[in-house]
């Protein structure tokens, strides 16, 4: 089967997100080099107009907490997030704990002397700090937690990235009927791939970077560090039979750049990577036996461990 493959590096700002493509070609991919997206929704119809089965791998949440769901009307995280397409309240960033609340989850606006997630957790009538966290974002053995959906401060956040994918692109998608699938909530991934639909999944490259069997010596901020992989991620590259195109292989032996976005042209090179292991079945589509993950939560492409920390209730 020939698919369309692709990675984009999320950020609030437009400008640092980076995308990359492949396609598969008989028994392997042709990789291009990392690109801008430009506007959200013209990049996804770019993907869908190939005419061919296309998935792309997000680095933010798909899913919301099993015991925030618990209180929603809604049968699952699509037709939730369908719905608010129409709810712009819903994206609000609180500014306080007063006005947190189902309709309104997204805390805090700024850091406030003594606020913890227990507090926000418990405005939104939760059982603890921990049930912030979807059952993939808690720690595993091999790597620490994640940031919880609704949380907006901090380096260590992804609520703001989740309000402008799905304020912005997903819910008024989803609310005009376009051609989109949100893996793990259709079904596994290969089942989901049909011409002329794009499907989503969640891909973060810090994952990604443990899975593929790299190491990172140091901060991916760091163009030395950056550089440093070079080697190592041909060599993953060839083992995935992903042939990189002149120009990739440029980026790469320039540590993907010296300006700011480098960390970003890394990331998005990271998650395709990872996802066209999937792809190819080197690496097994799981999604754990758990109808809160199922329908709600979601789960990490190519994630096998199972968090030790959080079990599901």
């Amino acid at each position: 089967m020939n698919l369309l493959a692709a990675h984009a590096d999320w950020s609030v700002s437009p400008g640092k997100r980076w995308a990359c493509l492949a396609a598969s070609q008989g028994r392997g991919w042709r990789m291009q080099a990392p690109r801008p997206v430009g506007d959200i929704v013209a990049f996804a119809e770019s993907l869908r107009r190939e005419g061919i089965p296309s998935v792309l791998g997000l680095d933010l949440p798909l899913g919301v907490p099993r015991h925030y769901a618990m209180q929603r009307p809604e049968a699952g995280f699509v037709d939730f997030l369908r719905s608010r397409a129409d709810d712009p309240g819903f994206f609000t960033v609180n500014a306080t704990l007063e006005t947190v609340s189902l309709a309104a989850p997204f805390y805090p606006m700024r850091g406030i002397k003594g606020m913890t997630r227990a507090s926000h957790a418990a405005a939104l009538g939760l059982p603890g700090a921990a049930a912030l966290h979807r059952w993939c974002d808690s720690a595993t053995t091999t790597r620490p937690a994640g940031a919880p959906p609704f949380w907006t401060l901090g380096a260590n956040q992804s609520g703001k990235a989740g309000i402008s994918a799905w304020r912005d692109w997903l819910a008024p998608a989803l609310a005009a009927g376009a051609p989109l699938d949100l893996w793990p909530f259709g079904g596994g991934l290969h089942g989901l791939l049909r011409a002329g639909r794009l499907t989503l999944a969640e891909v973060y490259p810090a994952e990604a970077l443990r899975q593929l069997g790299l190491k990172l010596k140091g901060s991916k901020r760091d163009r030395t560090a950056r550089l440093a992989l070079a080697e190592p991620l041909l060599e993953v590259m060839s083992r995935l039979r992903v042939q990189p195109s002149a120009a990739l292989v440029d980026v790469i032996a320039n540590g993907f750049g010296a300006d700011a976005a480098g960390e970003d042209r890394l990331d998005c090179t990271l998650g395709l990577l990872a996802l066209i292991a999937v792809l190819d079945g080197l690496r097994e589509d799981f999604v754990p036996d758990d109808p809160a993950v199922r329908h709600w939560e979601g789960w990490v492409l190519g994630q096998l461990e199972l968090p030790r920390i959080y079990a599901p209730a």
